[in-house]
This record gives C-alpha cells, structure tokens and sequence, in this order.
C-alpha cells in the first residue's frame, strides 16, 4: 500500500521540530520538509493551510495534523500508522 504523502513546513532551530522529524524518521516515513526561514513565501502558505503561525505544521495526504505534540498524541491512540498507510 502506497504512504501517504507527508509534508512537515519547519526551521532548522525548532527543537519541536526536530522531534517531529525524529519521530517520522524512525517510523521510516519519507515527508517534505518546507523550510519557512529558507522560504519566507512558504509562511503565508503554511499558515493559510494550517491557520496557524508555529512549527512545525505537519500534513498527512489532505490531512493537517497539526504540530509536534498533535503529531505525537495521535501516534499515542494509535491513528498515525492507519493514516501514514491510507496513501491519501
């Protein structure tokens, strides 16, 4: 079954960040990263997609999860792996 596409807008600063990217990593998920201070532009995107102005902003096929706490909660009840693996 085809991963869903996985698409994670950052800064290379954000300790959030990097647990977020350690988590995907050892789950073995291949994601985007969009570096908002590389590509100021991608702010405005990340936060007309997200409504919100932290990092990181994690989106799963169409699905915004949200941030590194969201990203670990939802992994926590069990629904990050059925949505990693819905290829939406």
């Amino acid at each position: 079954m085809a991963q869903a596409k996985v698409v994670m807008y950052l800064t290379d600063w954000c300790p959030y960040c990097a647990r977020a990217r350690g988590l995907l990593e050892h789950k073995g998920v291949e994601f985007e990263t969009i570096n908002i201070d590389e590509r100021p532009e991608a702010r405005a995107e990340m936060m007309a997609r997200s409504g919100r102005r932290s990092v990181p902003q994690i989106f799963i096929g169409d699905t915004h999860v949200g941030g590194c706490d969201d990203l670990y909660a939802l992994d926590a009840d069990g629904g990050l792996d059925p949505l990693l693996n819905s290829g939406a």
